[in-house]
């Protein structure tokens, strides 16, 4: 590798960073295609404006050996991306690859396996999260996103912001999981947050300006699947069936 070819790929990088941002799209997708141009930069020694067909080929060939289908459409749609707002250049390969299409059923956790996660989840936070989660029906991140304002006790419903596709919806709030939220919003007092993050200790949480960490709320519910005993691979939206006490 040339330190030119080097520099002109750090350059370009960027500004794929810039169009990223400017498209609008999600936090998750701009990290995902900025993972894609990283591999696929290093794979070609940071030459990749005059990529031909083979060339493409033969990485994704590769890739396929050692990533899933998902890693793979992820990279051709950042490269893709590359290509069309930083290069300007029709892409090369227009029928290179066909993802095989595949729909599976989720694993649904009942609501006695859920009341077994809530009961064996140790720490408050947690055990509300997730409670929270199973009754609304949320993806993981919406849930972390939740600010106090989002809850309207009048009406009984959540403003679910920024979800997937980058649309509002409203979803109905249960009588326990609005009264859940507030006995745990005495204990924190965040002003903004519903779920503050537990770096500073419940004592610190009313001044905290990030919510839960990703990571540990992860962690700790695969832990917590593990104690239990259950079996089925926790999906990252879960609708509940009926209302639980916590």
């Amino acid at each position: 590798m040339t330190s030119s070819s080097e520099a002109d790929f750090k350059q370009n990088y960027k500004t794929h960073l810039k169009h990223l941002k400017l498209k609008g799209l999600q936090p998750k997708t701009i990290e995902a295609y900025s993972r894609a141009m990283r591999r696929v930069g290093a794979y070609f020694d940071y030459q990749i404006n005059e990529l031909s067909e083979s060339q493409l080929t033969d990485y994704f060939s590769d890739l396929l050996e050692s990533h899933s289908w998902s890693s793979v459409k992820l990279d051709l749609y950042g490269l893709k991306f590359f290509y069309a707002y930083v290069l300007n250049k029709p892409w090369p390969a227009l029928n290179l690859i066909k993802p095989p299409r595949v729909q599976r059923l989720p694993d649904i956790v009942t609501v006695a396996e859920a009341g077994r996660l809530f009961a064996m989840t140790r720490t408050l936070s947690y055990r509300v999260f997730f409670f929270t989660l199973y009754s609304l029906g949320l993806r993981l991140g919406e849930g972390l996103r939740l600010t106090v304002a989002d809850i309207d006790a009048t009406r009984l419903r959540v403003h679910i912001r920024d979800a997937k596709g980058n649309k509002d919806r409203l979803v109905s709030l249960p009588i326990a999981t609005l009264t859940c939220l507030r006995r745990f919003w005495q204990v924190h007092r965040n002003p903004v947050l519903l779920f503050p993050n537990r770096h500073g200790g419940l004592k610190s949480a009313h001044l905290s300006t990030t919510p839960l960490d990703r990571g540990g709320v992860q962690a700790t519910l695969r832990q917590v699947a593990q104690d239990c005993g259950l079996k089925k691979r926790l999906p990252r939206t879960v609708y509940a069936t009926a209302t639980l006490p916590i």
